[in-house]
């Protein structure tokens, strides 16, 4: 049974109070995400947070960015912890997430990038060509075995989670992100964002041992690279496989599942209990793989927006697997108020109801999003509890 708390949409109350210019707080509980992300039992309603909720739609964000490019947002702890709470303070979702981007850790491995404005990330160094040369010789890829070589060049990502922790300590939960071993790959080796990574599956089909080599060390970097997060505040992990899509469902078995289960692995280990949340862009064509692969690995499964949540519900069934997802981001970037308050509705139905499963989209909120639409989501998820 749904329980909607609060008066009904159209009343000038809940507009007033709906507002995005005057902000709202998280209702309680601060640990609902966390415990529903643990497998802790039904939740008194559906926790919710939106991937890329600190991003250009809003106005706010946009100060920042049509000033200082990405780079130097993301790596001045005073900025990136001004970034990261704008929408927490403007909408009260459940969770804060780190502004940062999966491309951060790589000058750590030696491997140089850039966010240019306009074309998006841009990796150096011509992997695509040179890779068996890289992973030999003075200036070979290296590997981060130890978290605390993130500390040495990476002191700002734990200034800034150290801050951040004490800013929602008691309001909400805070979560860290990491790319997947396979995406980082694929974007080192493209030079860039990659919708077919034709070049990664040259390597992958031509010289595998060359790929499986620097998959290995993208995977022991990464997972140093999440304890390191975790360690300096991150409560909850989640791995952005942002390039899964370029993969079939065998082949996500072999190059891409081994290495996120290594670095769920080696989280667990260190940090048991800090959850682990896994997101395969373009994967839910291969669900049933993901469960099978990776159920007592992780905690929480991603599912995109091309599959119903009821459908995503069932193949999950029994495996001990938290749900995550799916509202489609046009639905938030085009639609109006009615819309985006029946489609977290019907979510949380297919879900199980509320307090079941993790309110997100299937991908990041859209650029040109309107605010209110953004709110009007989290104000409906958080108003559906349980009878």
């Amino acid at each position: 049974r749904r329980r909607r708390r609060g008066d009904r949409i159209g009343s000038t109350a809940v507009r007033q109070r709906c507002s995005p210019a005057t902000g709202r707080e998280t209702p309680p509980p601060a640990d609902l995400l966390l415990r529903m992300a643990r497998g802790e039992g039904a939740c008194e309603r559906t926790p919710v947070w939106l991937m890329r909720q600190a991003g250009r739609y809003m106005k706010a964000f946009r100060a920042y960015s049509d000033r200082y490019p990405f780079r130097q947002r993301s790596e001045t702890p005073d900025m990136a912890v001004e970034l990261s709470l704008q929408c927490h303070r403007q909408f009260g979702m459940d969770a804060v997430i780190l502004f940062s981007d999966i491309l951060t850790p790589l000058p750590a491995l030696g491997i140089e990038f850039d966010v240019v404005r306009g074309h998006g990330p841009i990796v150096l160094g011509d992997l695509g060509r040179c890779l068996e040369d890289r992973l030999e010789g003075p200036s070979s890829i290296r590997e981060v075995a130890d978290c605390e070589g993130f500390a040495r060049t990476h002191g700002f990502v734990r200034e800034t989670l150290t801050r951040l922790r004490r800013e929602t300590e008691g309001k909400c939960a805070l979560l860290g992100f990491v790319g997947a071993p396979w995406t980082l790959a694929a974007y080192a080796i493209e030079g860039g964002s990659t919708r077919e990574g034709a070049t990664i599956k040259r390597w992958m089909y031509q010289d595998p041992g060359v790929l499986d080599e620097f998959l290995r060390r993208m995977a022991v970097s990464i997972a140093s690279y999440a304890i390191f997060q975790a360690r300096s505040g991150a409560q909850c992990i989640q791995l952005f496989d942002s390039c899964a899509s370029c993969l079939t469902p065998d082949l996500w078995r072999r190059f891409a599942a081994p290495h996120v289960k290594h670095v769920a692995a080696a989280l667990r280990k260190s940090c048991p209990g800090v959850p682990i949340i896994y997101f395969a862009n373009g994967g839910s064509a291969y669900i049933r793989q993901q469960a099978e692969e990776l159920v007592g690995e992780l905690d929480v499964l991603t599912v995109d927006h091309h599959i119903a949540l009821a459908d995503a519900r069932q193949l999950l069934e029994g495996t001990g697997l938290v749900l995550q997802g799916n509202v489609d981001p046009s639905l938030l970037r085009y639609g109006n108020e009615a819309l985006v308050r029946d489609a977290v509705r019907r979510a949380i139905d297919e879900a199980g109801g509320p307090g079941s499963h993790i309110l997100n989209l299937g991908h990041g909120v859209l650029q040109g999003t309107p605010e209110e639409n953004v709110l009007h989501f989290v104000d409906e998820a958080q108003r559906q509890t349980r009878a």
